[in-house]
């Protein structure tokens, strides 16, 4: 909390405390015939123990003992030094005679009840702007976690996805050189999302299709039947933004672990409140017990990725069956 706003609390506290002491001192003027000078007791007899106690507790007994946890020790002393304060307000009356109370014991006590009090108050608003500031700063912490464990997923996301890319334009260069130079220029536009795009926080999902449609297209230079590959968009964009390269891994790992001549079938629901994204393929287990196709690094870094970025917002279904591999992503638009 600003330490503006921390004076001001103080301000409104004390102005508050002062009302009501004025209030009873003008009551009492009234009904008990006080003489006038009843009025200067919020100057002594209440104000001061309250100030006292208010601060000690404050500055004293919050940092030392109540955020240590010792309950015990935190309350003889709440009790000692609310006596303390009160027997100090006495050693003033003493001094100055224009108090209209006589000094006892019962005084005392009503003073230290009151030291006590605004104490125990005193605590309270410490504790108040305690907690607010520890909010802050979790809140701060929790923000730069986030975007330090996002730049690190998208690290190694990145590198990942363009090493495989090179690998299906090698091929295509091994198999048809005059072909290759065509799609270099498919390379070049993936190579220009990925080093600038991807560093914005969101883009147009219209940009993302774009760039898995060129990605599609050296897919299928590995495959003797570029037909078995469907991709399919249905709806419309609209105003959708998401973070990029939200959906590529997945189209990507279908590619990495698909066999080369089945069928890979990739297909986005668009809607306004919603986008569904399908993608399925064919694979092969390569022994008994083995884990699905994305179930490597890839995979845990895509899960983790969609639980920061879209908490209770999505949903990831992966469904391996024996030799077929599917992948569901439901993105909402608000909180589920």
């Amino acid at each position: 909390m600003r330490r503006v706003a921390v004076i001001g609390l103080h301000c409104c506290y004390w102005g508050m405390y002062g009302l009501l002491i004025l209030l009873f001192a003008i009551l009492s003027t009234r009904s008990l015939h006080f003489p006038v000078r009843v009025l200067l007791m919020p100057g002594g007899a209440f104000t001061i123990p309250a100030l006292l106690a208010f601060y000690s507790f404050y500055f004293l007994l919050f940092p030392r003992l109540l955020q240590r946890r010792r309950l015990i020790l935190l309350g003889a002393a709440a009790i000692a030094a609310a006596l303390f304060c009160g027997a100090i307000t006495l050693g003033l009356m003493r001094v100055f005679p224009w108090f209209p109370f006589q000094i006892s014991k019962e005084l005392l006590l009503v003073l230290a009840f009151i030291a006590f009090v605004n104490g125990i108050l005193g605590l309270v608003i410490r504790g108040f702007i305690t907690w607010y500031a520890e909010i802050r700063i979790k809140e701060e912490l929790r923000r730069k976690n986030t975007e330090m464990e996002l730049m690190l997923l998208r690290s190694q996301l990145n590198p990942h996805f363009l090493f495989n890319t090179l690998n299906n334009i090698d091929v295509l260069i091994e198999k048809d050189a005059v072909r290759a130079s065509g799609y270099l220029q498919q390379l070049s536009g993936l190579l220009r999302f990925m080093l600038y795009e991807v560093r914005t926080e969101k883009i147009p999902i219209a940009d993302e299709l774009s760039t898995i449609e060129k990605y599609i297209q050296l897919q299928k230079i590995r495959t003797a039947h570029p037909e078995s590959i469907q991709y399919t968009v249905e709806g419309e964009s609209g105003q959708w933004m998401i973070e990029p390269m939200l959906f590529l891994p997945f189209v990507e790992n279908a590619f990495k672990h698909g066999e080369k001549k089945a069928d890979i079938r990739i297909h986005f629901r668009l809607a306004a409140d919603s986008i569904r994204f399908d993608c399925q393929n064919q694979y092969q287990r390569k022994a008994a017990g083995a884990t699905g196709p994305a179930g490597g690094l890839g995979d845990s870094l895509i899960r983790k990725r969609l639980m920061l970025l879209y908490p209770n917002r999505h949903v990831l279904e992966v469904e391996a069956g024996a030799d077929t591999y599917k992948t569901t992503l439901i993105l909402s638009a608000h909180a589920n």
